[in-house]
C-alpha cells in the first residue's frame, strides 16, 4: 500500500503486513511528522447464492481470448480451435523487489512519541523546565535590596527626627544648646534651696537671673534644669519658660523656679538653654 505523510506529503511504497489490519502509528522519515496510519480496507468475498446450473458462465480468459485470435488468423474454424497449439505466452518477469520503506513502525524504531515528547522538541532546550528553576538575575536582585535599604534608612531618619534617639543610644548629645553669648545666665548656688517637705516630698527651689551685656535688643530662649545623681546620670529635668521674651541692651530679669516630687537620688544641679 501506498501511504502519504500529512506533513510534507511524502509518499512511501510499505508493504500491507507492516501496517496491520487495524492500523498503527507511524512516523516520516523525513519530517519526523508521526501520525496514526490506518489499515489496508479489505474485499469481502461475494457469496454465491445462486445455484451452479443457473450461474452464468464465466468470462472467457486472457489465454482463451488469445487462442480465438491464432485461429481465426489461420482460417480454422471456431469449433475446431481445441485443436490450435496455443503457443505458450512468456513468463512475466518476476517483479523487482520493493527497496525497503524508510517508514518503520514506531514499535521497531523506538518507543512511541507521546504528545509531550512533541512538545519537547518543539521548544528549546534552553528554556527552563520544571524540575529545573528559572535563571536568576543578580542586577535585579541588588536593585530591589538597595531599594529596600533606602526605603529602611528614609523611615529610620525621619522617626529620628520626630522623637529623638533612644536613652540605650549611647551617643554624645548636647544637653544645653549654645545659646546667645550677649546673655548670660546665672543661678549661684546659694540661691538654691532643696528640703523634704512634711508629707515626704522632695522640694527644689531656685532663683536666678539674665542680664543682656551686648547692645542690641535680645530674644529669650527657654531655661532647661536638669538633675543628675552621684554617677552624673541624668535623672530629672523640666523646662522654665523665660518671665520675658525680649530683653533690652543692660537689661536684667530675675527668674525664681520650684518644683516638688523630685527624685531622692539627684544630688546634682545643672542651669542652661533649652535647645531647639
Amino acid at each position: 500500500m501506498i501511504i502519504e505523510c500529512p506533513a510534507c506529503t511524502t509518499r512511501y511504497v510499505v508493504p500491507d503486513t507492516a501496517i496491520g489490519v487495524e492500523g498503527r502509528t507511524v512516523r516520516c522519515a523525513k519530517c519526523r511528522h508521526s501520525w496514526f496510519q490506518d489499515g489496508p480496507v479489505l474485499e469481502r468475498p461475494q457469496e454465491d447464492t445462486a445455484a451452479p446450473a443457473d450461474a452464468p458462465a464465466p468470462p472467457p480468459s486472457a489465454t482463451q481470448d488469445v487462442a480465438d485470435v491464432d485461429a481465426q488468423d489461420a482460417g480454422i474454424a471456431d469449433d475446431d480451435t481445441s485443436a490450435v497449439e496455443v503457443a505458450p505466452q512468456p513468463t512475466p518477469a518476476p517483479p523487482s523487489p520493493v527497496p525497503p520503506s524508510p517508514v518503520v513502525p514506531d514499535e521497531i524504531r523506538a518507543p512511541q512519541v507521546s504528545m509531550a515528547d512533541q512538545d519537547y522538541q518543539q521548544t528549546s532546550h534552553f528554556d527552563h523546565e520544571p524540575p529545573f528553576r528559572p535563571r536568576r538575575n543578580p542586577l535585579k536582585l541588588w536593585t530591589w535590596a538597595a531599594a529596600i535599604f533606602a526605603i529602611m534608612v528614609a523611615g529610620l531618619i525621619v522617626a529620628v527626627s520626630y522623637w529623638g534617639l533612644p536613652d540605650w543610644v549611647q551617643v554624645d548629645q548636647p544637653t544645653f544648646a549654645a545659646g546667645n553669648p550677649d546673655l548670660q545666665l546665672d543661678f549661684p548656688r546659694e540661691r538654691q534651696e532643696r528640703r523634704t517637705l512634711s508629707n515626704g516630698t522632695e522640694f527644689f527651689g531656685a532663683t536666678g537671673t539674665i542680664t543682656n551685656v551686648g547692645t542690641h535688643t535680645e530674644t529669650i530662649p527657654s531655661i532647661l534644669i536638669v538633675l543628675r545623681d552621684s554617677r552624673g546620670r541624668k535623672v530629672y529635668d523640666w523646662v522654665v519658660p523665660p518671665p520675658r521674651r525680649t530683653l533690652a541692651p543692660g537689661e536684667v530679669v530675675e527668674v525664681n523656679e520650684a518644683v516638688t516630687d523630685i527624685p531622692r537620688s539627684a544630688s546634682e544641679v545643672q542651669f542652661g538653654w533649652k535647645p531647639e
